[in-house]
């Protein structure tokens, strides 16, 4: 549902959701942007940095959550 919706978002929502789903579903170590030049690149690294502490766990419970909020219940 959540990959498939026709909803569009501000920048600073699509920033949360991909930083929640890279958080949740990376396996080894912690993923980072490969082009630091790239203004795109920067925003990315940076929403990846305010959740690199959460555990995958708890990436995945807010992923679920912002999807609830955003777009409706799983």
């Amino acid at each position: 549902m959540a990959s498939n919706t026709s909803l569009k978002f501000p920048p600073d929502i699509m920033l949360h959701f991909y930083a929640y789903y890279k958080r949740a579903t990376q396996k080894s170590g912690f993923y980072s942007t490969t082009n630091n030049e790239d203004l795109q690149s920067g925003f990315k690294a940076n929403a990846l940095l305010q959740v690199e502490k959460l555990s995958q766990q708890e990436a995945r419970d807010k992923y679920i959550e912002m999807v609830e909020n955003h777009i409706g219940k799983i």
